[in-house]
């Protein structure tokens, strides 16, 4: 199948984690797609990993049959109208944007094949969750693009109206895991650790509870009784948890970054 052309509209953090995951995942090679940005300071850093970047997004589209649109959702309107006359029948079109939906794409760019995902920064080691909707397409255009995402971790087609709750679990969801990991290795620098080893050992220790689920599909509970004995002092740090609400600030968490989202 022919590779895409490809421009990444926006070189944010997310649009600079997908440039490096295309680079490590081995798809394509820094002279084979071009990432646009506006700031100086960003321009500068992307140059110097080695990427190819420009002010001109009508210019990249041009260039580029893949369009994907990584900026923030106040910025959907003036990109799409700087870049609406330079879109065309040739073009495939990928949005990272939250809360913009295929109807206010469609609306802005015709009856284009459209594919809204849902990645986190993770794809930048080929390790994201990325969720996927899709409008327009075909099955043959359907399968290169999810070729390309299940490149950089694992995939997952939803409908529509779960974009909101997979951006709160799969991109949020990193942040909110990265945050437990930095307080468990806080607990292990008060218990004897010094910071590298305490890291070291947390993030080990999480990636493999992650990969235990993934692997096994148990549950995590079923994990979690393999190592709690009977009055031993897993099960007590595990209660002293719950006891501290750990569980329910979770939850919290996560319905309060859902609710402002459907709020926005």
């Amino acid at each position: 199948m022919k590779k895409l052309k490809l421009a990444i509209l926006g070189g944010g953090n997310l649009g600079t984690s997908l440039a490096k995951g295309m680079i490590s995942s081995g798809q394509y090679a820094y002279d084979e797609f071009i990432i646009t940005e506006k700031r100086d300071s960003r321009i500068s850093y992307l140059q110097s990993l080695g990427f190819q970047v420009t002010t001109d997004n009508k210019e990249a589209v041009g260039n580029s049959q893949l369009l994907v649109m990584s900026v923030k959702p106040q910025q959907f309107e003036s990109l799409s109208g700087e870049i609406k006359d330079a879109v065309g029948p040739q073009h495939i079109i990928i949005s990272t944007i939250t809360g913009v939906r295929h109807k206010e794409i469609e609306s802005a760019f015709g009856m284009l094949p459209t594919f809204r995902i849902m990645p986190n920064t993770a794809l930048e080691i080929c390790e994201s969750m990325t969720c996927i909707s899709y409008k327009n397409t075909t099955v043959e255009i359907e399968h290169q693009i999810l070729s390309i995402f299940g490149k950089l971790g694992k995939t997952l087609i939803i409908p529509e109206e779960m974009m909101g709750a997979a951006t709160v679990v799969g991109a949020c969801g990193i942040a909110f895991a990265l945050r437990f990991m930095r307080a468990m290795s806080q607990g292990g620098i008060e218990i004897g650790f010094n910071s590298e080893m305490s890291q070291l050992i947390t993030a080990q220790t999480v990636k493999g509870a992650a990969r235990l689920i993934l692997e096994t599909n148990n549950h995590p509970e079923r994990e979690i009784d393999k190592v709690t004995t009977p009055q031993g002092i897993t099960i007590s740090g595990l209660n002293e948890m719950e006891h501290q609400g750990l569980s329910s600030a979770v939850i919290r968490g996560l319905i309060t970054s859902f609710n402002k989202l459907e709020n926005l």
